[in-house]
């Protein structure tokens, strides 16, 4: 079976069907992956991307793109890297009302057990966990 990685554009014409004409060639690919003619490799950053292109471009509200894409990425045919890692920063996107990169970076800091992030933004704040440093603040 041939192996190809898919880009967000792809698969952003396959969820918004615009414009109609790409969104018929994508979803041509998206049936070859389903009917096991081809695989498809999904890497975050791709996930990534889709997230907020929909969310800035298309105005779609967090709830909606967090369950569209946690369906979208189980489909068959579909390879994607870290499946539980986007999976888990979707829920946390939606459920802590995060950028997706800010829950997917919380979700990896937890994972592996560093949990403390430098970073400006409070909304790390909400995150069970998770001990957020403010850059030019004492650490100790």
């Amino acid at each position: 079976m041939k192996r190809a990685f898919v880009d967000a554009n792809v698969i952003l014409r396959f969820l918004t069907k615009d414009p109609p004409s790409m969104a018929e060639s994508a979803l041509k690919i998206f049936e070859e992956a389903k009917g096991g003619k081809i695989s498809l490799l999904i890497i975050p950053i791709t996930v990534a991307e889709v997230v907020w292109v929909l969310e800035s471009f298309y105005g779609y509200p967090k709830e909606k793109i967090a369950e569209t894409m946690t369906q979208f990425l189980s489909c068959e045919g579909l390879e994607v890297e870290n499946l539980d890692l986007s999976l888990e920063s979707l829920n946390l996107y939606f459920e802590k009302n995060l950028d997706f990169a800010d829950a997917l970076l919380a979700i990896s800091a937890l994972r592996k057990r560093i949990p403390t992030i430098y970073s400006f933004d409070q909304h790390f704040n909400r995150i069970n966990g998770i001990e957020r440093m403010q850059p030019g603040k004492k650490t100790l």
